[in-house]
């Protein structure tokens, strides 16, 4: 957070709009849905006052899940209630279906069958992982939940509140459906009340999809559990969200390193035209690896939409400020740009 104030204004846009897409993809596809990246993408943009286009259609699924993670932050300065999880899966499920079935929502469920987690198995009995409580009992173990949640805000550190709440919600199971991804947005939640910020820094369930088949192990191992230790879950639970925040801090650390790149190269090289400046990101953000192929003179007439003579003069130019490295001849040549140790003398 404290790096965070170091960013420019539109590197710190940028890493948001990363997190709120990152998280509203990875929680959907934890649960086997494939979001639209553009289209979560689109609705994030306009939720952060980027865009307001009202071209762009806007797909219903990437909207509900972003409505749902929205709310989290938005509820942060709030108690939690029974009320503002109903909302919760409501938006989730505007339609009243998952998929074609008919699910009840803005409710805990009522069905009398078991709710269990189960996998499936031809010609063999399911595997049953997990039987949550009776719904009769739903109501009565969700009060005790929220009742310790807010009780316990200030009360008991941040990321081991996160974690407890999460397994806590996700053993009682309260929804017909859409219990994963409630549960993680009242991780959301939990952390926005611990961070004291709504902003959005990094995606904790996009750190969790890397490592599902740990989240479902350790998941399983946690409520699975007759003497109620719950704190190998915890400690997995926080090294994810450690991981998280690593990944975000080098986020922002690269972005400090290309601000502070372009600041001096445009003390050094004051004259560089728009389209120099526009091949130079290109080569920039590619890394260390490379434009693919190289940038040829080609390139840089179709990247730049300038003439081949003025691509050719330009390269030449950037060559000569020892800002761009040449190889190959004729059609086979190509132009990188100067990295690290190499990019620090021409600068």
């Amino acid at each position: 957070m404290g790096l965070a104030t170091h960013l420019q204004l539109p590197d710190l846009v940028a890493l948001q709009l990363q997190g709120w897409s990152d998280e509203a993809l990875a929680t959907a596809q934890i649960e086997g849905e494939i979001l639209q990246l553009n289209s979560v993408r689109a609705s994030a943009a306009r939720r952060l006052g980027l865009s307001d286009d009202k071209k762009i259609k806007r797909d219903a699924r990437a909207e509900a899940t972003l409505n749902v993670l929205e709310g989290a932050l938005q509820n942060s300065h709030q108690a939690l209630s029974h009320q503002t999880l109903f909302e919760w899966q409501t938006a989730l499920f505007p339609t009243g279906r998952s998929g074609a079935q008919k699910i009840l929502t803005g409710a805990y469920r009522t069905h009398t069958e078991p709710m269990q987690i189960v996998t499936p198995r031809m010609g063999k009995p399911d595997v049953v992982h997990f039987q949550a409580p009776a719904s009769a009992d739903v109501h009565r173990h969700m009060g005790l939940l929220i009742k310790w949640f807010n009780s316990s805000l200030r009360q008991q550190d941040g990321l081991v509140r996160a974690a407890i709440a999460h397994l806590w919600f996700e053993t009682i199971h309260p929804f017909e459906d859409g219990n994963g991804r409630i549960g993680r947005a009242l991780v959301e939640m939990a952390l926005a009340q611990d961070l004291q910020t709504e902003q959005r820094l990094w995606s904790l369930s996009q750190q969790i999809w890397l490592q599902r088949s740990g989240y479902y192990d350790q998941l399983q191992a946690a409520t699975g559990s007759a003497n109620m230790d719950v704190t190998p879950w915890v400690n997995w639970f926080v090294g994810c969200i450690h991981k998280a925040a690593d990944s975000s801090w080098e986020q922002m650390q690269s972005a400090m390193r290309k601000t502070r790149f372009w600041v001096d190269l445009r003390e050094l090289h004051p004259s560089l035209t728009t389209s120099q400046s526009k091949a130079i990101t290109k080569l920039y953000d590619a890394g260390a690896e490379g434009f693919s192929g190289g940038m040829s003179t080609e390139k840089y007439v179709n990247l730049c939409g300038v003439s081949r003579a003025t691509a050719y003069r330009e390269l030449t130019a950037l060559c000569e400020a020892g800002l761009f490295v040449q190889t190959g001849s004729g059609r086979g040549t190509r132009y990188q740009l100067h990295h690290a140790e190499s990019m620090g003398s021409a600068l």
